[in-house]
């Protein structure tokens, strides 16, 4: 009931449909951006190197030609550094941005809370101790980020998952299995360090079509998964409390969405390294690129995806001296690690 003469004026149907039609139509543009921009981006690795290669021999050699020395230079060492930089970012940028819209908090990225750790201590074990190499340095690689995470969420069960507390928790276990690397790479012999410590640094130097094979898999399997319960997590954000009350099962989703999140991160981990700061960039720069109330899950891959091509092009050829991607993305994702946790405690806000 309403005082006599009091009117409530209520937004019409048509201004929210069509607030709701325009961050629609920005979020579509901003996909098919992002998705020509990779696309170009892997253009320009595959046609612009120490030489150039006319885009119509990358189309033949890309069609099976067999073009003389074109083919082993764009087949062999351009496609599938090119091919593995991509699949590797969309991995980080989806996988990073799930834990970030799940815990409602954009510090809670795989590498700062410890998975990549888990990986990247298993796979320094199994190179330098074990003396393992290729698919077997994989396989565990992947089961420790597994095991990492489920560890991570166990420890921080308690009347529920609060984000914070799990945020803390894994900070806690990050630091511990980074003491367990340093101590692996201070004991390790000299012909296993250098292979080591290239890994840890994230790199798809020497890359080959087959190293991609396990991580295109994981994004279809593992990202289909995640993008079926797109609507499940949007919901999410608003709460648990309020998630369940409109009819989300909240444990089971968190559940669901935790394990595919965590196999594309430890099965990316596993091929190229903990390429650094793209799980943890991908999400904030999408967020402020979307706008409010639209999905960030296929805007954080692609810009994944292009952290990824343009940090190992500019690694290769834009800079004074060759550099790994995980190195220029570090150099770009500390700062911004930086200025976040100052407006986070500015103004409280999450992603």
């Amino acid at each position: 009931m309403t005082a006599p003469g009091l009117t409530i004026d209520a937004p019409p149907m048509t201004t929210i449909a069509g607030g709701r039609q325009r961050r629609l139509n920005r979020q579509r543009l901003t996909i098919a951006v992002l998705a020509l921009s990779a696309m170009l981006m892997v253009g320009l690795t595959l046609t612009l190197g120490q030489s150039f290669t006319p885009p119509a021999t990358v189309l033949r050699v890309l069609l099976g030609e067999d073009v003389a020395g074109a083919g082993f230079l764009v087949g062999t060492l351009r496609l599938p550094r090119a091919v593995l930089s991509l699949l590797a970012g969309m991995s980080f940028g989806l996988g990073g941005v799930v834990f970030q819209i799940l815990l409602r908090n954009p510090l809670a990225s795989p590498d700062i809370i410890g998975i990549t750790s888990g990986a990247s201590a298993a796979a320094v074990f199994a190179i330098t101790v074990l003396s393992l190499d290729g698919p077997v340095v994989s396989l565990l690689a992947v089961a420790a980020g597994l095991g990492v995470a489920l560890l991570i969420y166990a420890l921080s069960v308690r009347n529920g998952v609060a984000g914070t507390r799990l945020i803390l928790i894994g900070i806690g276990v990050s630091a511990m299995l980074n003491s367990v690397i340093a101590y692996i790479l201070s004991t390790a012999p000299a012909w296993n360090l250098q292979e080591a410590m290239r890994w840890l640094t994230g790199s798809v130097n020497g890359a080959q079509l087959g190293d991609a094979y396990l991580l295109a898999s994981a994004v279809i399997v593992f990202g289909g998964m995640l993008l079926s319960q797109r609507s499940n997590l949007e919901v999410m954000r608003l709460g648990d409390d309020m998630a369940a009350g409109l009819g989300v099962r909240v444990a089971r989703t968190r559940i669901a969405v935790i394990f595919a999140a965590v196999g594309l991160i430890a099965c990316a981990t596993a091929v190229t390294g903990p390429i650094a700061f793209i799980s943890f960039l991908s999400g904030p720069i999408a967020a402020r690129i979307v706008g409010g109330g639209a999905s960030l899950l296929v805007p954080s891959a692609l810009i994944g995806a292009l952290l990824a091509l343009v940090g190992d092009y500019a690694g290769q050829f834009l800079l004074p001296s060759r550099y790994p991607v995980g190195v220029v993305t570090g150099a770009l994702g500390a700062p911004y690690l930086l200025y976040l946790i100052m407006r986070i405690n500015r103004s409280g806000r999450s992603l």
